[in-house]
């Protein structure tokens, strides 16, 4: 089975930086997509950014420019690095992972099969 394991959330003032990363484990290289979501309470799930095993990248126009989102393949770690951190960004954020290349990365939440269990971004003014 895919398992996938967040961290690097954490509190931060407006404007400042994190950077999260997910360990993914449990599969044999084929093709996928590995993404990004995030939600805030009474919010629905929003994709973030997201990234294929050909390197192919999409972005949410609300964090383009400010987020950029890699892959490590030696690690099996995907990574979001985030600057200029806005309030309107503090959410859950999970990475997920589906079977399957997509050019560009889907980010719509039903077109994922395996999640990770989410790190939570808090961005104070």
């Amino acid at each position: 089975q895919v398992q996938l394991v967040e961290s690097g959330g954490g509190s931060v003032q407006a404007g400042g930086s994190l950077r999260l990363s997910c360990v993914v484990s449990g599969y044999t290289y084929s093709r996928f997509c590995m993404s990004w979501f995030r939600q805030a309470p009474g919010k629905e799930r929003e994709g973030v950014a997201g990234v294929t095993d050909n390197s192919r990248t999409s972005y949410a126009d609300s964090v383009k420019g400010r987020f950029t989102v890699s892959r490590d393949n030696a690690k099996n770690t995907l990574y979001l690095q985030m600057n200029s951190l806005k309030p309107g960004d503090t959410a859950m954020y999970y990475c997920a992972f589906r079977f399957g290349g997509w050019k560009p990365p889907p980010l719509t939440d039903d077109e994922y099969s395996y999640w990770g269990q989410g790190t939570q971004v808090s961005v104070s003014s």
